[in-house]
């Protein structure tokens, strides 16, 4: 602009006639002066001291040049997208064609020439579900779609200013289109075959648990069948050889609330002193609710609520014994036999308390607490047989006719059955026939 002003000024001092000069010079030149507006030309103005504006100029030229060639680059770079759109649109329909038919067929499927073995995974871990690797997938396309919608505005702008893509950055956008093309079938193609492998996996740990539990239920069906081994559920005897803390047999039924009982049972033993505690009967808060215990060189003693009455029996020589006992609420009766005779009877043995339901019954040991802490100078020391309990008090004549084994009454409360009578510590079940083993001891 200041050049522009000076030319005019130059114009008008040429046609007013101005002329200088200069000396010693042979030709005649004009000198051109700005001068400022409304001011007389025909008055001498003081010469004004030139300005250099090649260096301004120069950088103005410069940044006007580097705009002009950035903006022709970017119009460049929108209209030459033009020719990808159509094969990113159509590239995007054939993932989200595969991602639905994945979807629909539980499988994740690659369809035609899709289907190929590829070397190198760059696209990053996706998640192990195969529900949330689809809807990554399903995002990671929606994204593509929302640059190409954001790629097609922008070339509908560029189509207004006539600008053109270089084939360049044409071709590097289809390689990155291709590269996550492959990579996307690739993670597909790799999900694909871990769920085959895991369905395998799992198909055969089906068939390992099924056979497992098939052997259960068999061995659960023969046991409740009472198929053990032996003629029939109740011909077996449990063997305690060892005067321990450990060895010990458990019934798996408890008892309810009672106000009478009969317990009776084979016995054999040679121990002394004292053949020790045959059965024993703990609930929460009395671990003595019902024993029969012999210790040490006191007599065999019942013991009902922790109260103690001494019977009069004697079962220490190595041989078979019936031993039955009965006992009732009122007035605290009991009775005591051996094989099949009453040797003793009494009273106020804990009267008036009912036998509390829910409790542990063991086999061999006393317990001071339910279930538990067993002394070993307490345990019982040989074989025991037809343990059987009934909550009522049996007649004599019933006592006598399983004492002379003419008749077998199973307990109503507690029958002596295989599958009713756990064994520990080493405990062991062997077959019986026990008046035949009987008849052999006599």
């Amino acid at each position: 602009m200041f050049a522009f002003v000076a030319a005019l000024f130059c114009f008008y001092a040429l046609g007013s006639g101005r002329v200088v000069r200069g000396q010693g010079a042979k030709d005649t030149r004009f000198l051109c002066t700005a001068i400022p507006v409304g001011a007389n030309p025909s008055c001498p103005i003081p010469p004004m001291p030139m300005q250099s504006t090649s260096a301004e100029e120069e950088e103005l030229k410069n940044t006007v040049m580097q705009l002009r060639e950035t903006i022709l680059q970017q119009k460049e770079t929108i209209v030459n997208q033009l020719g990808t759109i159509k094969e990113l649109t159509s590239k995007l329909s054939r993932c989200e064609s595969a991602a639905e038919d994945s979807l629909q067929d539980g499988k994740y499927k690659s369809q035609g020439s899709w289907r190929k073995d590829y070397n190198k995974n760059t696209m990053g871990d996706l998640p192990r579900d195969p529900g949330d690797t689809i809807d990554q997938l399903g995002k990671t396309m929606q994204s593509l779609k929302d640059r190409l919608e954001n790629l097609e505005q922008q070339q509908m702008r560029a189509n207004m200013s006539g600008a053109s893509f270089p084939n360049e950055l044409r071709d590097l956008l289809q390689r990155r289109l291709g590269d996550l093309e492959n990579q996307l079938l690739n993670k597909v193609a790799e999900l694909e075959e871990e769920k085959t492998q895991l369905y395998n996996e799992t198909a055969a740990h089906r068939s390992r648990t099924e056979s497992t539990l098939n052997s259960l239920l068999e061995r659960i069906t023969e046991l409740e069948k009472g198929n053990s081994g032996f003629k029939s559920p109740e011909d077996f005897k449990i063997s305690l050889p060892l005067r321990t803390n450990y060895l010990y047999g458990r019934i798996k039924k408890s008892l309810p609330e009672m106000y009478a009982f009969t317990v009776c049972m084979w016995l054999k033993s040679s121990a002394s002193p004292g053949i020790g505690t045959p059965f024993s009967y703990g609930v929460p808060g009395q671990a003595n609710e019902i024993v029969l215990i012999e210790w040490g060189n006191n007599p065999i003693e019942l013991l009902i609520n922790d109260k103690v009455a001494q019977l009069p029996l004697s079962v220490s020589d190595g041989r078979w014994h019936h031993v039955c006992v009965t006992w009732t609420t009122r007035d605290g009766l009991w009775e005591a036999y051996q094989d099949g005779e009453k040797l003793g009877s009494g009273e106020n043995l804990a009267p008036w308390h009912p036998i509390k339901a829910g409790g542990v019954i063991i086999l061999g040991q006393e317990q001071d607490t339910v279930g538990g802490r067993f002394d070993a100078t307490q345990a019982f020391v040989g074989e025991l047989s037809q343990f059987n309990l009934w909550d009522r008090v049996l007649r004599p004549v019933d006592i006598m006719n399983m004492a002379n084994c003419s008749s077998y009454m199973p307990g109503n409360i507690i029958p002596w059955v295989d599958n009713n009578v756990e064994v520990f510590g080493g405990a062991t079940k062997w077959a019986l026939e026990i008046c035949e083993d009987r008849l052999f001891d006599s």
